[in-house]
Order: structure tokens, then C-alpha cells, then sequence
């Protein structure tokens, strides 16, 4: 079933085309992998089992959940090292922004 790779194909070409800057679309899939990774925290911590069951059916663990489901071998690499590339980037933009602030 490929309805979270198409989510995330159809919400990251949203961001590209209403935002149109690098920063929007690293800060969207920063986003995009928080949200999946506290999903995947609630799962594993909430003693709900049919919650837990209906987030581990439908929700990945994370974005390198996802190009590990739907990619094998060289892509799957250039892929992962890709999302690697985009953290560190998102990275940066935060450290940035957080010394660029004013001290109150």
C-alpha cells in the first residue's frame, strides 16, 4: 500500500510550489519526520492496542522508513544519504537562527 509515500510525494509538492524556497522544503520534511517519529513514540508507549495497531498499519516510523519500504540498493543509499544531507542542513538553519537571536 503506498498511501504514505503518496501523502508525503502530494504534501511536499504543496510546500514547493505555494513556499518555492530550499529552506521551506528542509523545514517541511524536518517536520514531516518529527511528526512521523512522535507518532511512533506514542505507539510504542501508549497501552492502547488498537491505537498502537491502527499507527503501526498506516504510519511509518519516519522518512527513512519510507525510502527503506519503497527502495532497495543504490537508491535506496543515494536516498538515505540524501535525507542525511537535508538534517544537517536543517540543522544548520536552526543553529542560525538561535545564536542570530537577540538576548532579552
Amino acid at each position: 500500500m503506498y498511501i504514505d509515500l503518496v501523502i508525503f510525494i502530494i504534501l511536499l509538492v504543496l510546500v514547493i510550489m505555494f513556499f518555492k524556497r530550499f529552506s521551506s522544503f528542509v523545514f517541511f520534511v524536518a517536520i514531516f519526520d518529527m511528526i512521523l517519529r512522535i507518532l511512533t513514540f506514542i505507539k510504542n508507549n501508549l497501552p492502547l492496542p488498537d491505537v498502537s495497531a491502527l499507527i503501526d498499519k498506516y504510519i511509518p516510523t519516519g522518512i527513512l522508513g519510507i525510502i527503506d519500504k519503497y527502495s532497495s540498493g543504490v537508491i535506496q543509499t543515494i536516498l538515505s544519504w540524501a535525507y542525511v544531507v537535508i538534517m544537517i542542513i536543517f540543522l544548520s538553519y536552526i543553529c542560525k537562527i538561535f545564536f542570530k537571536k537577540k538576548k532579552i
